[in-house]
């Protein structure tokens, strides 16, 4: 899977794509991440993408020029890519949502900037917006990070054991909270493992694990069970 990440700082990425699973990732090319940096569509001699908006108000606006003809240009690779931009006003970044993102080959994601994008990006490119929640970020490289970590965690082969993918919190076979996980030592402080987990009954187990997911779901987030 590709994703081509259009930003006025690639640089903060840059460190984030070394680490952990997504870099082991990429070294297997399970997952490329290319880093477009969206200056290099200016036509300014300062390299400027931002303008005041019309109308007046604070703040700077990102140009349409710049951005619609970077994705334009990148859109002549094969495959195309489902353009994304990353902005307050998307739907909500759910389980759901990053499933579907998951089944593209190749996700642009326009990260913004100051006042937001001109309107006439959304208007040619016609993007899916895409939110994190009701706050707003400094700019859309975090959110970018947020969907590579999510959907790379649903590509093939990147995670150790499949399985762990489908038993998240909120998947499509799972859409409840997650049960809760224990490991050595057996007591600590007190505290010991639940029984049932030595038992090596593993119908039990299943069982078990059900029933402390359900009722922490109950407890923390009864909304989730509204559906079932």
């Amino acid at each position: 899977m590709r994703f081509d990440v259009v930003t006025l700082f690639p640089q903060m990425l840059a460190g984030y794509l070394q680490q952990s699973l997504l870099a082991k990732a990429i070294d297997r090319q399970l997952v490329s991440v290319n880093l477009v940096n969206l200056r290099d569509w200016a036509t300014s001699k300062h390299q400027s993408v931002d303008d005041r908006p019309f109308g007046g108000g604070p703040g700077m606006v990102l140009m349409a020029p710049p951005v619609v003809e970077c994705v334009e240009q990148l859109q002549q690779e094969m495959p195309h890519g489902h353009v994304v931009l990353l902005t307050p006003q998307g739907k909500r970044l759910d389980q759901t949502v990053v499933e579907r993102l998951a089944a593209s080959p190749r996700l642009i994601l326009l990260c913004g900037r100051y006042e937001g994008f001109d309107q006439r990006v959304i208007d040619i490119l016609e993007p899916e917006e895409i939110s994190l929640g009701d706050f707003v970020l400094n700019g859309g490289e975090v959110a970018a990070m947020a969907v590579i970590d999510t959907v790379i965690r649903l590509v093939p082969q990147v995670l150790g054991h499949e399985e762990s993918a489908r038993q998240d919190s909120f998947s499509s076979g799972n859409r409840g909270l997650e049960h809760a996980q224990y490991t050595r030592p057996r007591e600590y402080r007190g505290r010991l493992v639940p029984e049932i987990l030595l038992s090596g009954n593993h119908e039990a187990i299943s069982l078990w694990r059900d029933e402390q997911a359900e009722q922490r779901t109950r407890e923390r987030r009864a909304d989730l069970l509204k559906d079932r």
